[in-house]
């Protein structure tokens, strides 16, 4: 999709939120923590390169990504500090993961023996660094609790290509205020750990929830959506400290009309001025990740809340204004305007989700302004 530098709409990316994000929980964990700056979906839509320097500023020791080809992106922006990639990757892409320096995850004894076979008969630039997950409770990837992680390691062991860097679960409910599940979890990775012949390099069991309201085991933090100033929780449980948005989402009005009452706005006719109103057009639209499910929800216009009227289009929103607004004046769709506010959580509510998925929605379409 092309980047639509060509008008007003734009998110607005405050660097300086994500080193002050990154240095506030470093103050927090103990000196022999490791934090790994999570940037994964294009750094949850802030765009991940610039967030993984900004991150590599603030005293981040290495990032995690999804994939294979966001760890590239990293690599291929000159940043050098050590990649994990969280998903599950094919034996095929073995040369790719060495090539690139680029740790993952193992889940499998079965992707152990099918490695062991292919780096019988070839040689790679180096050795693969392979964390084992473990699946105590999340139902997603890794390793049951109830198998033999030590037969992993010392598969690992005997294949003289392969180093074994790290293990790690993830927690499921670290950010409910109910903590039972999260005790239940913990407990079990707690008797793998227990069980393990010796201890690689990197630990974790930490990622946003658990830094910000459990004490993290190990020695690594994936610091993920509380990097870009979201409570992981979203309103749930409070954070023990100021977190600071970095995303603002902003555009301006395009066209100001008076309609007359009885004039049906959008596609269905769905809003139907009750008298006379001041509408403004805004160059945004569900293409850009603004959804049709937010008409009846509002923007800021100089300070003031403004209804989204009739059905969101693909590339245009119409408001209600309260008065006749200058043809360019701001818009704002996340963010501060005038003394008032429009968060991601706010708009999350609106569309019965969760912020990560807001963020992460907004096209690349929209191009991404930094600022310090």
């Amino acid at each position: 999709m092309v980047t639509s530098i060509h008008r007003p709409t734009k998110a607005i990316i405050d660097l300086s939120a994500i080193t002050q994000n990154i240095e506030n929980i470093l103050q927090q964990l103990s000196q022999e923590m490791n934090l790994f700056a999570v940037v994964k979906a294009d750094g949850y839509g802030h765009g991940a390169v610039a967030v993984a320097n900004a991150a590599l500023k603030a005293g981040a020791n290495g990032f995690c990504v999804a994939t294979i080809d966001e760890g590239i992106e990293l690599r291929e922006a000159g940043i050098t500090q050590p990649i994990l990639v969280l998903g599950v990757v094919e034996t095929s892409y073995i040369h790719l993961l060495s090539e690139y320096d680029l740790a993952f995850p193992v889940t499998t004894l079965a992707w152990l023996k099918d490695a062991a076979m292919i780096l019988q008969l070839e040689q790679l630039p180096r050795p693969l660094k392979v964390h084992l997950k473990v699946d105590t409770g999340m139902g997603r990837i890794g390793f049951l609790a109830s198998e033999n992680v030590n037969e992993a390691v010392r598969l690992i062991e005997s294949i003289p290509q392969i180093e074994w860097e790290g293990i790690f679960t993830h927690f499921a409910t670290a950010d409910q205020a109910e903590k039972s599940y999260y005790e239940t979890q913990k407990n079990r990775f707690m008797a793998i750990l227990e069980q393990l012949p010796y201890q690689p390099l990197y630990v974790h069991d930490s990622n946003s929830a658990t830094a910000l309201w459990h004490e993290p085991i190990g020695n690594l933090v994936r610091y993920g959506v509380a990097l870009y100033g979201l409570n992981p929780s979203g309103q749930a449980v409070a954070a023990p400290y100021k977190l600071k948005a970095a995303l603002e989402l902003v555009s301006a009005v395009v066209q100001v009309k008076q309609l007359p009452k009885g004039y049906g706005i959008g596609y269905g006719e769905t809003y139907i001025t009750p008298k006379p109103e001041w509408i403004g057009t805004v160059p945004i639209g569900y293409a850009d990740g603004w959804l049709r499910k937010l008409q009846g929800f509002h923007i800021l216009v100089d300070g003031n809340f403004c209804e989204i009227v009739g059905r969101v289009c693909m590339d245009q929103i119409m408001i209600r204004l309260p008065h006749e607004v200058p043809v360019g004046t701001k818009v704002t769709l996340i963010g501060k305007n005038g003394g008032h506010e429009i968060t991601l959580q706010q708009v999350a509510e609106k569309l019965e989700t969760i912020h990560y998925e807001v963020a992460c929605g907004i096209s690349p379409r929209v191009p991404r302004e930094y600022i310090e």
